[in-house]
């Protein structure tokens, strides 16, 4: 009676210590996917952009700034992280994030098919349109989009840009980024170029560092959202974020600041 006895507790006491190691290993596997967790574990959120004003830019101390900038370094605070940037090459953005040299793209990123597919995405947060620049003094020769036909274009590679001149099937050089773009049509190494409506309206024309470029044909509309990988809870956060910051008017506020506030989305 004594040995069946000691031979239940022996049983009884392996089934629960087999229950405890699987309940810890899935508090553990929870723990692990969560990217919320991870980066509140690491106390960094690493945020991949490029050089695209007003969004991601820097200011005369190398302090990247900008629309997108600010409400990142914002959203980072609200977690308890800080936020650290790295200019990536945008044709590897996706890469990037999965292997987590990155945990976000957050920068003035068009919401394609490729990007949802590829991301889990936040709600959309600003509305956009790739558009066409060109020398002010030839601006009346492209007025639309059959007059483009001849022309060669920068673009910057893995952009929307790219995707739009390469559905018209015109001709173009990919470049690292949408500066690089407009500095090719400024060099005049290359005849135009197609690149964010809201770059464009901060930096070409009258008063910018492009004054004698100029935007004619719009290509497009799209919108803008920011991406995690896949299956990330950063994205909801975000989301609970922007509606927060809609709401209090600090979105508006860091808009107007940049002079983007006509295009941001309502939350």
């Amino acid at each position: 009676m004594k040995k069946i006895l000691v031979l239940m507790l022996t049983l009884i006491m392996a089934l629960s210590l087999t229950a405890c190691g699987k309940s810890d290993e899935g508090a553990s596997t929870g723990a692990k996917d969560s990217d919320l967790a991870y980066v509140k574990d690491k106390g960094s959120l690493v945020i991949g952009i490029t050089d695209f004003e007003p969004m991601d830019y820097k200011d005369d101390s190398g302090e990247w700034i900008g629309f997108d900038a600010d409400m990142a370094k914002a959203f980072a605070e609200s977690l308890g992280v800080t936020a650290e940037f790295v200019e990536i090459d945008w044709d590897n953005k996706i890469m990037e994030l999965d292997g987590k040299t990155i945990d976000c793209v957050w920068n003035g990123m068009t919401l394609t098919d490729e990007v949802t597919s590829s991301m889990e995405c936040s709600k959309a947060y600003c509305n956009n349109a790739q558009i066409v620049i060109v020398p002010k003094d030839k601006a009346d020769q492209y007025q639309d989009t059959d007059s483009l036909s001849d022309l060669t274009f920068a673009v910057e590679a893995g952009s929307a840009g790219e995707e739009q001149v390469s559905a018209l099937d015109l001709n173009y050089t990919a470049v690292k980024a949408q500066a690089d773009a407009l500095m090719e049509v400024a060099a005049g190494t290359s005849d135009a170029a197609v690149i964010d409506s809201l770059m464009a309206a901060a930096m070409v024309g009258e008063g910018t560092s492009y004054a004698d470029l100029t935007y004619t044909v719009g290509l497009n509309s799209e919108e803008y959202g920011v991406g995690f990988r896949k299956g990330s809870d950063l994205a909801s956060a975000l989301n609970d974020f922007f509606a927060s910051s809609y709401k209090d008017g600090s979105m508006t506020e860091c808009a107007e600041k940049y002079g983007v506030q006509a295009a941001i989305i309502e939350q």
